[in-house]
């Protein structure tokens, strides 16, 4: 078992370091690699880079950790847009006319960010919530569907924002589709986190999942910008008997 677990904290790495490689062309002197097979092979080693590094990259990045495994730096590889899950503003009051509807007013297009490997394993993200994940060794997040919007989507600060929410997810190995998640979300205050250093202020909201079908529940946790409701630092399950994701973002998309 924990062979098992060395190993795929292993090769996670080795996709992982290698990213910058797979991102940056031909050109790249593949100068790091000696130190990639030394953290592949050690596996106890978390990648950390500088804030003057991450800045001047042209790319939105995040450090990842999956399970207990040590801590990967990842880029955002593709920025496409997304309306499955997430809906930016929804209202019960026309804008134009200030009257009464239930009809919501258009939303305001939401991106679905992938964030990918060497090898093409990849971590799907919306609005900071994890909904895909391809090519990791102990199984993947198939897909994420749900009737309302997100509320980590549509701002977990916001008043107006639903506290609670109901999805459906399928992952495998294993046929497990179709599976109902049910959330509640509890504002836990202000708190301070460091990223990378950096220190900050955040929000804490701790989601609360029910998987009725399989007498299950767990927590997710996220950390986001008090004003804006960015995600900045999150904890999520991949899905019942997978392991847990955090992420912490370093640079956003669209910066």
């Amino acid at each position: 078992m924990l062979n098992a677990r060395l190993s795929v904290n292993r090769r996670f790495l080795v996709l992982i370091a290698l990213l910058p490689l797979f991102l940056s062309g031909c050109s790249q002197k593949f100068q790091n690699v000696s130190d990639t097979f030394r953290l592949a092979v050690r596996g106890d080693d978390d990648t950390v880079k500088s804030a003057a590094w991450i800045e001047q990259l042209p790319y939105a990045s995040m450090y990842a950790r999956i399970g207990d495994g040590p801590q990967a730096f990842m880029v955002l590889a593709l920025a496409e847009p997304a309306a499955v899950l997430t809906s930016s503003k929804t209202a019960t009051e026309s804008e134009a006319t200030g009257q009464k509807t239930t009809e919501p007013v258009a939303a305001e297009p939401s991106m679905q960010l992938k964030w990918l490997a060497a090898d093409k394993g990849m971590l799907v993200t919306e609005h900071g919530r994890l909904v895909k994940t391809l090519n990791l060794p102990l199984g993947n997040l198939v897909q994420v569907t749900a009737e309302t919007p997100d509320p980590v989507a549509l701002g977990l600060q916001l008043p107006t924002t639903p506290t609670t929410w109901i999805r459906r997810i399928d992952w495998q190995p294993g046929y497990h589709f179709g599976y109902q998640l049910t959330s509640r979300f509890e504002d836990k205050g202000l708190v301070t986190i460091r990223i990378n250093n950096i220190i900050q202020s955040a929000r804490y909201f701790v989601e609360t999942v029910n998987v009725p079908s399989l007498d299950l529940q767990f927590d997710n946790a996220f950390w986001i910008e008090p004003a804006s409701g960015q995600v900045l630092k999150s904890r999520q399950l991949i899905a019942p008997g997978l392991p847990e994701v955090e992420t912490q973002l370093l640079k956003a998309y669209g910066r």
